[in-house]
């Protein structure tokens, strides 16, 4: 995590017997390095508390000031550069700036920082240098700054805190994102405000960037790529089953100047063709993959369809040498892989996954760790919860809200895509776009659009969504880009990518499902509504909570007080997928006890959450918009520091308004994800103390703006990155 530093720095020194001169650290009450005017006015401020006790008798007194001044002036031990969030993107509300690390090169890259929290002796106005990418022994002090744009900028900083001094980071977007042959979306750079001015990394400069790069400059994912593409029509796949062995193939045209790269497998649907996909193949091979869409045996079912995408895999990493008159031979890295399926196909490659997980199928020259990431697109639910199954392979959804086929609807599980979200337990991501069909997303399927007249996007909408989002998920997992996956969590209106259309609703889930991940509540174990997944106390204060496997008790949207889960066709009745649900008419407030166990998040980057409103539930057709929410973390002292979500975009978003099964208007539950930086409730108030939390506590109702609403809550966990 790239925290804050020049916090308050109360140290806290166990030195009764030995005294104040040998302590490790001098007082430096500040933490600016040095003892002098900040240190003393600290501890005048905390007289006869334990706010400023040096001595250790729980008392700040003529003890602790004597031993303040016998030691005025002397310096701490050096303290190197200090990691510091400094580059973002500007708020609609308090804190009115929040730390992320991706700018598109088309957009203003912002920065910021706290004048409250700088050390003393910072020299007004400051260079701000942005460097290339560095890390370990690069950040010694003395080490010379070379601005990768040719000279630092000038940074008046300004009184007033963070709000007060947001600045531009000039000149970025004109860098060269492709030099030296990048693969990844972005130019990962390092900023660094050089606080004393000398030009060279110093004791107490800021640094951006310290473990990985503190700011990414990057092309657009819609965009073609920076290499020219060959197409081979079609090969016949060695060992595919007979009727089904043809295949097209996409790479780079220079593909053999480059190292090995992954290879992407496209499995089309039921009744589409493995040449519908161009739009596909064409722009993943433009940013250096090896693309074959193949013939896909989908008509018996879905097991059959998951042996062609695994004949087709295999086959094109045995006859690489071969195919295309050898132009890609030995370009293939097996173990790279992704699959894509759409339909039928969605639910195959989830499938062919699971079978060689479970020892049913055995690939001659790849295994399940080459399966790098599975993308299913509007697919079915034909096997159900133990066969149409994911497992831990990375997962991605993408779904049309408008789909008039693989629809969504309460009466039919196979017809359930988010189903195969749900059972997913390792990372995984979901983009579910408003008024999309199911064959927005080929070239050539016949137009099956079942939503709301005039929400239509139309092919071209949904396929630009479609390129950015897919090209994000293969850059995370298969090249480990660190720079796409917040274009896979992050709001429109956080990062908008320009041939978006404005009108265009675009619903995001993301589960980086770390192992570092640390969960407050899951809803997964300790059942009743009192006790949390994580074993504290639950509390309400005006509001219904209930908890409840994911799926709809029956076969209508209709809303009903007696299935309290309308709307949520995320699972079937063998599925064991939970979730929450609260209502309000009122102020509410859900408060979260957190065990010993869960108090120091100072290590943690995000507090992360998924919501959604209850579809045609009588207070989501009342409020009629975007729902906001706010969530509140408390420490062991009584500070709190509180932020509504919607000063990170438009907050929970309104259902889609489609009709059917019952009466009124709102689709399926579509849950988002909200992830809320720890730094940012500590630039709130700065005297939260990350490391000892006892609660944290969910926040509705009038005050703010939301006078009533009904949502579903999941996975509310602290994470990193």
């Amino acid at each position: 995590m790239k925290r804050r530093a020049c916090t308050q720095a109360a140290i806290a020194v166990g030195f009764f017997s030995a005294g104040i001169a040998t302590a490790a650290c001098p007082p430096d009450l500040d933490g600016d390095g040095l003892v002098g005017g900040g240190d003393l006015a600290l501890l005048l401020a905390g007289w006869g508390t334990p706010a400023g006790d040096l001595t250790g008798d729980g008392l700040t007194d003529g003890e602790d000031l004597t031993g303040l001044l016998s030691q005025w002036g002397s310096r701490c031990p050096s303290k190197g550069v200090l990691p510091y969030e400094l580059a973002g993107t500007t708020l609609l509300a308090a804190p009115w700036f929040s730390p992320v690390d991706v700018t598109l090169q088309s957009q203003p890259a912002m920065a910021a920082v706290d004048s409250d929290g700088l050390p003393e002796g910072s020299t007004w106005p400051m260079p701000l240098f942005v460097v290339a990418d560095r890390n370990g022994d690069d950040w010694k002090p003395g080490t010379p700054l070379q601005d990768v744009r040719g000279n630092p900028q000038v940074w008046n900083v300004n009184q007033g805190g963070r709000a007060a001094n947001i600045n531009e980071v000039r000149d970025v977007g004109l860098l060269d994102v492709a030099a030296g042959g990048n693969l990844m979306l972005g130019l990962g750079l390092d900023l660094v405000l050089d606080v004393d001015g000398s030009g060279t990394l110093s004791d107490g400069d800021l640094v951006d960037g310290l473990d990985r790069p503190g700011m990414f400059v990057s092309r657009n994912p819609v965009l073609a790529g920076p290499y020219a593409t060959t197409t081979l029509s079609s090969y016949t796949a060695s060992g595919a089953t007979s009727g089904f062995t043809t295949s097209r193939l996409y790479y780079p045209t220079s593909i053999q100047s480059l190292a090995p790269q992954p290879l992407i497998v496209i499995s089309h649907g039921n009744g589409h063709q493995y040449s519908w996909y161009d739009f596909l193949g064409t722009h993943l091979a433009s940013w250096g993959y090896i693309v074959i869409s193949h013939q896909n045996n989908t008509v018996p079912g879905i097991e059959t369809a998951s042996t062609t995408t695994l004949q087709h895999t295999a086959a094109i990493i045995s006859q690489m040498n071969t195919v295309a008159g050898g132009a890609i031979a030995n370009r293939i890295d097996p173990s790279r892989i992704g699959w894509i399926g759409h339909s039928r196909g969605g639910e195959g490659v989830a499938r062919a996954y699971d079978r060689i997980v479970d020892g049913t199928y055995t690939p001659t020259n790849y295994g399940a760790d080459d399966i790098g990431v599975v993308i299913s697109i509007a697919p079915t639910d034909f096997l159900g919860s133990a066969s149409a199954n994911p497992h831990g392979v990375p997962y991605m959804l993408l779904y049309g809200a408008a789909d008039g086929d693989v629809c969504g609807c309460p009466d039919n599980d196979i017809a359930d895509s988010f189903n195969l979200y749900e059972r997913a337990t390792g990372w995984r991501c979901s983009t579910y776009i408003h008024g999309a069909d199911h064959n927005d997303f080929n070239c050539c399927g016949f137009e099956d659009f079942a939503g709301p007249s005039g929400t239509a996007v139309g092919r071209t909408e949904a396929q630009e969504v479609q390129r950015a989002q897919i090209l994000a998920a293969l850059q995370s997992r298969l090249r480990g880009d660190l720079g796409a996956d917040e274009f896979l969590w992050r709001q429109d209106q956080s990062l908008k990518i320009p041939q978006f259309a404005a009108t265009t609703t675009i619903v995001r889930e993301f589960d980086p499902s770390g192992a570092a991940d640390q969960v407050v509540e899951d809803f997964q174990t300790n059942t009743a509504t009192t006790q949390s997944s994580s074993g504290g106390a639950v509390s309400v204060v005006n509001t219904y909570l209930g908890e409840g496997i994911l799926q709809d008790a029956n076969t209508a949207f209709t809303w009903v007080s007696s299935d309290a889960f309308n709307g949520q066709v995320r699972g079937r009745t063998t599925d064991t997928q939970r979730a929450g649900v609260f209502s309000w008419a009122d102020d509410a407030l859900i408060h979260w006890e957190l065990l010993p166990a869960l108090a120091d998040q100072s290590g943690q980057s995000h507090l992360s959450v998924r919501l959604g409103q209850g579809p045609r539930h009588t207070y989501t057709v009342t409020l009629a918009g975007p729902c906001n929410a706010a969530f509140r973390l408390v420490d062991a002292n009584g500070q709190s520091s509180t932020l509504s979500i919607a000063a990170y975009g438009e907050g929970v978003q309104r259902p889609y308004l489609r009709t059917g099964y019952g009466t009124g208007a709102g689709w399926q539950s579509e849950m988002e994800v909200f992830r809320v930086p720890l730094s940012d409730f500590a630039e709130q108030n700065p005297a939260l103390d990350l490391s000892a939390l006892v609660a944290v506590e969910l926040l509705a109702g009038p005050s703010l703006g939301a006078n009533v609403g009904r949502l579903q809550i999941d996975d509310l966990l602290f994470t990193r990155p």
